[in-house]
């Protein structure tokens, strides 16, 4: 019996006390450094609404409910008056594949800047879209989107961008009635 419990119950209490003492430190790490990542995600989230809308002199979040379908997921407001920030969530390339996008609309409907925050396109021709010559196209385009071409060859992707694009412009005719 003494070895049973040496072999066999012994190595099992030790491990659970392992893991009990490690899921403690674990839990203590979390709660002490989630408070500041996330001011660093709100730093890096604010800094982006002022790169894509350099002429307001600071942000409201508007209680914005999008439609169904559309990948508008956040706006925000500029509070000087000088337009809007809206942040889009698409799905690119086979479903797999997501996009998350920002734009900024003047006052005037005209859009400042898009950009792409984060994706998950295929490495190569998906990830054209993240390049400035394909999101600078957009600069001064309004609701028409005249002049806006797709990617040959990654048209799945850059078509979601549109749409995305698209969604910002419905819902800014939408608040800035």
């Amino acid at each position: 019996m003494k070895n049973v419990k040496a072999d066999f119950v012994m190595p099992i209490v030790v491990l659970m006390l392992i893991c009990l003492v490690m899921s403690g430190l674990l839990a203590a790490t979390n709660f002490i450094t989630e408070p500041i990542i996330s001011a660093g995600d709100a730093q890096r989230a604010e800094q982006a609404r002022i790169d894509a809308l350099p002429a307001a002199d600071g942000f409201t979040k508007l209680d914005y409910t999008a439609p169904e379908g559309s990948t508008v997921s956040e706006v925000y407001e500029a509070t000087n008056g000088a337009g809007y920030v809206f942040m889009l969530k698409t799905t690119g390339y086979g479903a797999k594949g997501s996009l998350q996008i920002i734009c900024s609309i003047d006052a005037d409907g005209k859009i400042v800047n898009t950009a792409t925050l984060g994706h998950d396109e295929t490495p190569g021709l998906g990830t054209k879209v993240t390049e400035a010559a394909f999101a600078g196209q957009f600069s001064g385009v309004d609701a028409s989107m005249s002049g806006v071409d797709t990617i040959s060859g990654a048209t799945i992707s850059s078509s979601a961008y549109v749409r995305a694009i698209a969604d910002a412009f419905a819902a800014f005719a939408e608040i800035s009635k």
